[in-house]
Parts: structure tokens; sequence; C-alpha cells
């Protein structure tokens, strides 16, 4: 087992958390009161097809998951990321039959059932909306929302 894969898995979603789509669209607008730009989010969703293909390309290759033959935390760790694409409504799979093929084994690995609950809370984040979010944490938190959509 190649444990040095765990951190290169991170190295992949390292530095997306600033551009990552639910925080244009979730995050931002709970601390915010107003929603990020559409040019903002049309910018992230451009970004997001380089790492997706290396997802692909350098991860996966010809494995059935990313570090081998078997289930590893990097795949669990990498299809959480994915579920919030997916939660927005980002087509993450076209185009790339290896990650859909990967997500359909990750799925059965863990079990449907187990699968959807484990991801329930991110694929209603719709649900977050009517979340009260303390007016001194709010405060707090815009400094660095404001950065992430600079």
């Amino acid at each position: 087992m190649d444990r040095t894969f765990c951190p290169r898995t991170l190295t992949f979603t390292k530095g997306l958390e600033r551009l990552w789509p639910t925080n244009t669209q979730v995050v931002f607008p709970l601390y915010m009161d107003q929603t990020a730009s559409e040019e903002k989010l049309q910018e992230t969703l451009e970004y997001l097809a380089i790492p997706l293909k290396q997802l692909e390309q350098k991860f996966l290759q010809d494995k059935p998951f990313l570090v081998g033959n078997k289930i590893f935390l990097a795949d669990l760790v990498a299809v959480t990321e994915l579920m919030q694409l997916i939660a927005i409504g980002y087509n993450i799979f076209e185009d790339m039959p290896k990650l859909v093929e990967w997500y359909n084994r990750v799925e059965k690995a863990v079990g449907k059932e187990l699968f959807q609950e484990a991801h329930k809370v991110i694929l209603n984040f719709q649900d977050l909306n009517n979340m009260l979010i303390e007016p001194q944490l709010k405060e707090q938190m815009k400094p660095r929302l404001l950065k992430m959509v600079a």
C-alpha cells in the first residue's frame, strides 16, 4: 500500500477551496447575504476542468481505485469533494468515462444506501440556506470570503 498517496491526493484539492463552486454558491451567500457573481462561478468551473482531468489521467490512470485494486481513504476523500460539484449541478463526468466508472465502483464498494446517506447534507445543500448564522461569526468570516472571490 502506497501511504505517500494520501498527501499527493490532498494536493489535488489544495488551493481549490478558494475557487470551489460550493463556496461561491453556498458558503458565500450564507455569510455575505448575497451571491457570488456568475462570472466568478464560470471562472471557477473552467478552472476545475484541469484538476478533474488530472484526477482521471494522473491519479486514476487504469486502476479500479486511486491507489490500486482496493478502495482506500484517498477514494473516499476525492469522491466527497466531487459530490459537492454534483450537488450544485456541475457535470463532472462529461468526457471522462474513467471517472464515471471509478465513481460507480466507489459507490458500489461503500454500498449505495450508505453512500447516499453519507452525502445527504452535501446533496441537500439548499437546506443550508435556511440556516441562521450568528452575526458575530458572519463578521469574522466576511474578510476570508471576500478574499476567496476577489
